[in-house]
């Protein structure tokens, strides 16, 4: 059953569907990945072997019935540690939350169930997503498959390595500043960051809800492959009455737009790693073959949309996870770069500031649509320097500035609420996978996927 292992979610979830394998068979593969692999990785903190197989057999039962159990039949997924799912608890990676058990699924989760997918374990991350690298005092570190000595990134870095490695097909994780992306792009595999409102967040109840988390944190998907990410968007996406962001948008013709993408290597000039600019280049190169016409040029106020995102995720940070106010402190780690990032950020200290920055929003905003009604989509770097050290965020305010400018062209498309698929596009000069990103229009997502598709076929 080797082969099942890295088999498109589209073929392996016809196949289930056609009896050519069962639902059990597919699953069992997945849960001899995570017996090899995880205890190592710790990619999952927790497992779901017995409820996966018996998912597994209620498929295969629905099946022999003459029933349809959805597009997705069969195909293991993991759920980030922030998501909701009954099976276990939602921790954020906090011992705060430890036994935080959710009465209901997350729509998203719901929806991949809904189709057919079986659940088979969660993925680690850092305490409430705040780094980018994945570790917490609850779960422990997550190990980066090929060479331990480097972060795999944060903060869905254990659903990101847990897809790469086979122990599951698909990861739903979440990206409120690279999350998604940068995992994805440390260990070759693709993510999508989906457009503001495209794929449904976190139900809303009685608990306020911070308006960074609103406007720039989505829900998406982790895959092997770029077609398992449109196969994976077509079951997210659509509104959700509980979650009042959700939106319904009906996917655009992407044959209508022009066929124009804008190159920028090196973001602000602020320095670029030569593998990485290599690996734009490659990407590029792919898509000019696939009739994209290519062209030099950096999207506007890319560092004011930056340094507003940093600015305004500090400011709520502080203000959602005072420790004061906590009922158990954050971990070691998180606490140091809570701590070092909101000094080197600058936090808002007036209401005056705070309003004036979201207000200055919508001119960038602005600014970028105009440039992606002629130029639809952009290609970078997604981080700009090679796979770091772990911790790398770590080490006080000069650590978290560096961390930061290497993730501009990242935390620019959160703060702008904009679609971004990684796609792979080679190794660096020690053999580590390199990622690019493909920036869409908002709501385009399709069309960014079709780019990273072209550069995924044209490599």
């Amino acid at each position: 059953m080797d082969d099942v292992i890295g088999m498109p979610v589209r073929a392996l979830a016809a196949k289930v569907r056609g009896g050519e394998i069962s639902a059990r068979q597919v699953v069992d593969a997945h849960l001899a990945a995570v017996e090899a692999e995880n205890p190592r990785l710790n990619a999952l903190t927790v497992v779901f072997a017995e409820r996966a197989r018996a998912a597994a057999g209620e498929t295969d039962r629905l099946l022999a019935a003459g029933g349809d159990p959805g597009p997705l039949a069969g195909v293991p997924f993991s759920v980030k540690e922030s998501i909701d799912l009954t099976w276990s608890a939602t921790t954020q990676g906090w011992r705060g939350l430890a036994d935080a058990v959710p009465a209901a699924d997350a729509t998203v989760v719901r929806r991949m169930r809904e189709a057919g997918a079986i659940p088979i374990g969660r993925g680690n991350m850092s305490d409430f997503g705040m780094r980018w690298d994945t570790d917490n005092d609850l779960f422990g570190r997550t190990l980066h498959p090929i060479d331990e000595t480097r972060s795999v990134f944060g903060s869905s870095g254990g659903d990101a390595v847990a897809v790469a490695t086979g122990m599951s097909a698909i990861g739903l994780g979440n990206d409120f500043g690279g999350s998604i992306r940068l995992p994805a792009s440390a260990v070759g595999i693709a993510g999508l960051r989906p457009s503001f409102g495209r794929v449904p967040r976190a139900a809303v109840r009685d608990v306020p809800v911070a308006l960074t988390l609103q406007q720039f944190s989505v829900n998406g998907p982790l895959a092997r492959s770029v077609d398992d990410l449109a196969v994976a968007l077509d079951v997210l996406t659509g509104i959700d009455p509980a979650d009042p962001v959700s939106l319904g948008i009906a996917a655009p013709d992407t044959d209508a737009a022009p066929r124009r993408v804008a190159v920028v290597r090196d973001p602000l000039g602020w320095g670029v790693d030569d593998d990485i600019r290599a690996a734009v280049d490659r990407a590029a190169v792919a898509l000019s073959r696939a009739g994209w016409e290519v062209l030099d040029l950096e999207p506007p106020m890319v560092e004011e949309a930056a340094v507003l995102w940093r600015r305004l995720a500090c400011t709520d940070m502080l203000l959602t996870l005072d420790p004061a106010t906590l009922p158990e402190p954050l971990g070691r780690s998180a606490t140091s770069f809570l701590r070092d990032s909101t000094a080197a950020a600058r936090p808002f200290e007036t209401a005056s500031d705070y309003a004036a920055a979201w207000a200055r929003r919508a001119v960038i905003a602005a600014a970028w649509r105009r440039l992606q009604a002629e130029v639809p989509l952009i290609l970078g770097p997604v981080a700009t320097r090679r796979t770091p050290e772990p911790d790398f965020d770590l080490g006080g305010q000069d650590a978290a500035d560096a961390a930061w400018r290497d993730l501009r062209l990242v935390v620019a498309v959160n703060f702008l609420g904009l679609p971004a698929v990684t796609v792979p596009a080679g190794v660096d000069r020690d053999a580590l996978p390199v990622g690019v990103q493909v920036i869409g229009p908002l709501h385009a997502d399709e069309l960014a996927l079709a780019a990273a598709a072209a550069i995924e076929s044209g490599l």
